[in-house]
């Protein structure tokens, strides 16, 4: 009997300690991937790292853990991006506005008024030309995993309202780090000056800039309300965003595994463009209780016409076939 029992306990403890082997081998085997962004985790990119998160962690049953840095923890977008192509940062959710300075192909998505509406806009970005976009991230050490959404740009100030183009004028505009944006703001006559979005909130308080342009989505994220006073619906850039990942982590993954990050990615897209739906309809208003002026009705046409240059000098450095392809898209 006493045999018998040193025999059951010796059997058990085995049992255990290779169960227990085997769980310390599953921790220790979990690849923590870091996802970072500029804006807070209330926003709609934090909606799209949450939706990231649950994803990647249901679907590969815990082998990936998800890390959240948003508020530019991890840095500005440009230097997050050079951080994904060194390996330092895992996955990116990031405007479109400092891309353009690692691959130029996009620049034509920023373009002011190149779209006319969500529909359109979504429709591009998620059909053929989207992709090609996406592939050429490839060719920059960086690695394309869906395009996300900012909103269509409008112009916030502290100085006075804007209904005209004549009304931005020796204005200084905070623009992101990218020079199409920064030659239409030139062309309505404004100083544009660019800036990371961890330092805007400051240079907006202490008067470094008069104001900023970004989507309703951020405008209320940053809680910008609380340094300006003047809001124009100008609708003058329709800003994407895009998931990023670095090819230090994602080129080794097998099959299986960059499926998951795929879906885990796509999740992030509708998880973001829901919540910027939302607060396209809800975020106006709640800006105007909390004391800001809305300029809407807004004329697009004497804008259009100032920043036609624009056009004229990115057709001359890049030519037109893509843009020619996003206007004549069936979308």
């Amino acid at each position: 009997m006493t045999t018998h029992f040193t025999q059951r306990t010796l059997v058990t403890a085995i049992s255990t300690a290779i169960a227990l082997t085997g769980l310390a081998f599953q921790a220790q085997a979990a690849t923590e991937v870091s996802v970072g962004y500029a804006i807070s985790s209330n926003s709609h990119y934090g909606a799209g790292s949450r939706a990231f998160k649950e994803t990647l962690e249901r679907l590969s049953d815990g082998e990936f853990t998800v890390s959240d840095h948003p508020s530019g923890s991890l840095g500005g977008e440009r230097a997050m991006i050079e951080g994904l192509q060194i390996g330092t940062v895992d996955v990116v959710i990031t405007s479109t506005g400092p891309l353009g300075n690692f691959v130029p192909e996009t620049y034509v998505l920023d373009l002011p008024f190149l779209f006319t509406s969500y529909e359109q806009a979504r429709c591009v970005l998620d059909g053929e030309i989207g992709q090609e976009l996406l592939d050429k991230m490839g060719e920059h050490d960086l690695v394309g995993l869906s395009w996300s959404e900012n909103g269509f740009r409008h112009i916030t100030n502290s100085q006075r309202a804007i209904a005209a183009p004549e009304d931005v004028s020796g204005l200084k505009i905070r623009t992101m780090e990218n020079r199409i944006h920064q030659q239409a703001f030139e062309g309505l006559g404004a100083s544009p000056t660019p800036m990371a979005m961890p330092e805007l909130f400051t240079a907006l308080q202490q008067g470094t800039v008069d104001g900023q342009e970004n989507p309703i989505a951020v405008i209320v994220a940053a809680n910008l309300y609380e340094v300006q006073d003047q809001l124009s619906l100008t609708g003058h850039v329709y800003s994407p965003a895009i998931l990023l990942g670095s090819p230090v982590l994602l080129d080794g993954l097998s099959d299986e595994e960059r499926e998951w990050f795929d879906e885990a990615a796509q999740a992030a897209t509708d998880a973001t463009r829901a919540e910027v739906s939302r607060l396209e309809e809800e975020g106006v208003a709640f800006l105007q209780e909390h004391g800001m002026t809305v300029t809407d009705n807004i004329d697009p046409a004497p804008f259009q016409e100032a920043v036609e240059d624009v056009y004229a000098r990115f057709i001359e450095q890049y030519g037109d076939e893509m843009l020619e392809r996003i206007r004549n898209s069936s979308c």
